[in-house]
């Protein structure tokens, strides 16, 4: 690979089904060394393909106490992982990684079930732990290890390394594997982290990817930067200039692209990322499917026209959705029905642009970005169950006329953001809150219609609203309402009103894989109700969602 090239340094994170593994790659990529989730059983010839100068084992929900299973090959492990994803699993046995990948000579670290997993595979001793560990722990370093060295929060009363580390599991490691050392201890776990620093390899009890681990980040920068010796080449200019040439490269020196605008930060950012490779070749469509917030439209066509000086298509094709949602209330069926609709339409403004410039359009570009891709093809990991599709991903079509371009489908949202400050790209343009791409569709509950998209639009404008008064909507990773098709009764005056039920969303995040309820103050939540009740005679109920991602999702469908 050339000396340049942002994708040779790389770490391999193996997924066993842990919550917080998304933010190990997310913190590794902090580091500014890009990574990849796979699944617990990697293929041998895909791996060393890939080439990883490091690998890092996550945590997850079984026990490595459990009986040994040894990993299988080819079909076998492609029928087990059909079997785990459709609720089967795999009776009396444990997800495990290969033997092999221990013997790669790639630096490994495990963490917490990782760990387990590596001290059982050695021949160490894991058991149940008589008292389970969630939460703070003092973390005292016991041994030299150069894991830890130079790292720590404070020193104990003995003088040695001492750190604040977040815990979460049931076992524990009870005997180190021969050629192992216990080099760290809390008060419930007195073997919390080993190493054999010959061969490097090294586990942890505790989670460095969460906050709540305050040297968690050195911690991992330890293990990425010194112990593998990768270096920091994942960063903003140097994505840009890789996304700029992958496109140039893919497109060629005449083809044209059609983008699928939406207004939120992806579709911008891929917009800034195709009209800086290609000019005028770009050509972005803007479907007004009717499932938009208020005023989007308009909003889209004068920001995009006025920020970036792009060629951009409004098709009003409101009724054309609407219709095609009629009686539909699965929530899968319904993204499914957006996103092929969704391509029928840029397919046909293809055909127009080629009848009207007579110059064909090939390419479709959509601002699909890791987590889309994580949800929708959870099958990858072997462990992650399908939460729900997205449109843009598990929604489209087998068969498409146009190729699909993706120049975001590697990075998390916060890196999507860094990118489009780095392409100047308006600041309010970057931080908007996103907006699904199924749009209300996904927010109106049950069956789609146009009566209570109107109300939803408007109760929707009035929390935005509020919460930019109140200075609150940076505060907030994502805010919107919801409409449940149900009625509530309720009284106006003298009258009695039974009326639709509207409930609001707000939560804060970093990276939308996880997520928590956002503590909005209660007399903003009053305004806000009393405004939507009082201006919206559709609505005789506001309520305010107070559940967490997992294992709520962000979104209602």
């Amino acid at each position: 690979m050339a000396d340049g090239d942002i994708h040779s340094h790389k770490v391999l994170i193996l997924d066993f089904g842990s919550q917080y593994t998304r933010l190990i790659a997310r913190r590794v990529r902090e580091i500014g060394v890009y990574c990849e989730i796979w699944g617990h059983e990697p293929d041998r010839g895909a791996f060393d393909a890939f080439a990883p100068q490091g690998i890092i084992l996550s945590g997850g929900p079984d026990s490595a106490a459990a009986p040994y299973r040894p990993p299988l090959e080819g079909g076998q492990a492609k029928q087990r992982r059909s079997l785990q994803l459709s609720g089967g699993g795999t009776q009396g046995s444990v997800p495990r990684p290969p033997d092999w990948l221990y013997e790669s000579g790639v630096p490994l670290l495990g963490i917490c079930y990782g760990m387990q997993l590596m001290a059982e595979r050695f021949g160490g001793r894991v058991e149940a732990s008589a008292k389970s560990e969630f939460g703070y722990a003092r973390l005292d370093v016991s041994a030299p290890s150069r894991l830890f060295d130079g790292i720590q929060d404070r020193l104990n009363e003995d003088g040695a390394p001492q750190l604040d580390v977040w815990m979460s599991h049931g076992d524990r490691v009870t005997a180190p594997p021969p050629g192992f050392t216990p080099v760290a201890a809390t008060a419930n776990t007195p073997i919390a982290a080993i190493s054999d620093e010959a061969r490097g390899l090294y586990g942890i009890q505790f989670h460095p990817e969460v906050t709540h681990t305050l040297q968690g980040l050195p911690l991992l920068q330890r293990f990425v930067l010194d112990i593998c010796g990768c270096e920091a080449r994942w960063k903003p200019a140097a994505i840009i200039d890789n996304a700029i040439a992958n496109i140039r490269r893919k497109v060629g020196g005449e083809g044209k692209v059609l983008l699928a605008l939406s207004g939120g930060v992806d579709s911008a950012v891929t917009a800034a990322l195709l009209h800086k490779a290609i000019g005028p070749r770009l050509v972005c469509v803007f479907v007004d499917n009717g499932l938009l917030r208020m005023n989007e439209g308009d909003e889209v066509m004068a920001a995009f026209a006025r920020d970036m000086g792009v060629e951009v298509i409004r098709v009003d094709a409101e009724e054309r959705f609407l219709s095609a949602l009629a009686g539909v209330t699965d929530p899968e069926e319904k993204r499914r029905i957006i996103g092929n609709t969704f391509i029928e339409v840029f397919e046909e403004e293809a055909t127009r642009l080629k009848e009207k410039k007579g110059e064909p359009v090939e390419w479709l570009a959509q601002g699909t970005i890791y987590p889309d891709v994580i949800e929708s093809a959870a099958a990858d990991t072997g462990k992650a169950h399908l939460i729900k599709s997205h449109h843009n991903v598990g929604g489209l079509p087998a068969e498409m006329k146009l190729q699909l371009l993706e120049p975001l489908r590697e990075l998390f949202k916060d890196e999507v953001r860094r990118i489009g400050l780095e392409l100047g790209l308006p600041h309010d343009r970057v931080h908007r809150h996103p907006f699904p791409g199924p749009g209300l569709g996904v927010r109106v509950l049950g069956e789609v219609k146009k009566e209570f998209c109107d109300i939803l639009r408007r109760a929707d404008a009035v929390f935005i609203e509020e919460l930019r008064a109140a200075d609150l909507y940076q505060e907030v990773s994502q805010a919107f309402a919801v409409f449940l098709p149900v009625k509530s009764v309720g009284v106006t005056g003298d009258a009695r009103r039974y009326a639709y039920i509207i409930s609001l969303r707000a939560v804060e995040t970093v990276d939308f894989m996880t997520a928590r309820w956002a503590r909005l103050p209660p007399e903003l939540l009053e305004t806000v109700s009393r405004r939507i009740m009082n201006e919206i005679p559709e609505v005789a109920r506001v309520t305010y969602d107070i559940s967490a991602k997992p294992p709520s999702t962000i979104e209602w469908e």
